[in-house]
C-alpha cells in the first residue's frame, strides 16, 4: 500500500531540488512512478515563476506566502504551478522554476499513484514534452 510523504522544508531550501529528491525517495522506497501534490503551504523568500508563453522565469523577491503548490511528479521530471502572495496581497502565479527558496517553511504532501506510470514526451502538437500517463502493468 502506497503511503503519503509528507515533507516540512526548512529555511533556505530550494522547493524545486526538494520535491525532486523526494520523489526519487518515493521511487526508491515504494516504486513509485507516479505522485501528485495534494497539500501546500508555506512561505518563500524567492520565487522564480514562468508565466504563460514566457521563455523564461521571472525572479520575485521578497517575503511571499505560498497559496497554491500543484503539479505531477514522474521519473522525467515535475510539472508544477503555484500561486504566491506579496505582502500586499496581490497574486502571483506561473510554472515553478528552480530558484524557488523557503523563508521560513513549506509543509507539502505527495500522493505516490500507485497502478499508473508518468512520462514525458514531446508532443508535436504543442512543442514541448507533455505528460503521458499509463496505467502500471500488473506484476506476474
Amino acid at each position: 500500500m502506497p503511503q503519503t510523504l509528507v515533507l516540512r522544508l526548512n529555511p533556505g531550501d530550494d522547493l524545486r531540488t526538494a520535491l525532486d529528491a523526494a520523489f526519487a525517495r518515493l521511487q526508491a522506497e515504494q516504486n513509485t512512478a507516479a505522485a501528485c501534490v495534494v497539500s501546500a503551504v508555506g512561505s518563500l523568500s524567492r520565487a522564480v515563476l514562468r508565466y504563460a508563453a514566457e521563455p523564461q522565469g521571472t525572479v520575485l523577491q521578497e517575503p511571499l506566502e505560498l497559496i497554491t503548490l500543484s503539479g505531477t511528479l514522474s521519473p522525467d521530471g515535475a510539472h508544477l504551478h503555484a500561486s504566491v502572495a506579496m505582502a500586499t496581497g496581490e497574486m502571483r502565479g506561473g510554472h515553478v522554476m528552480p530558484g524557488c527558496v523557503v523563508r521560513t517553511t513549506a509543509e507539502i504532501v505527495l500522493a505516490p499513484l500507485q497502478g499508473w506510470v508518468f512520462a514525458r514526451e514531446h508532443d508535436a502538437r504543442t512543442g514541448f514534452k507533455e505528460l503521458v500517463a499509463r496505467p502500471a502493468k500488473p506484476l506476474p
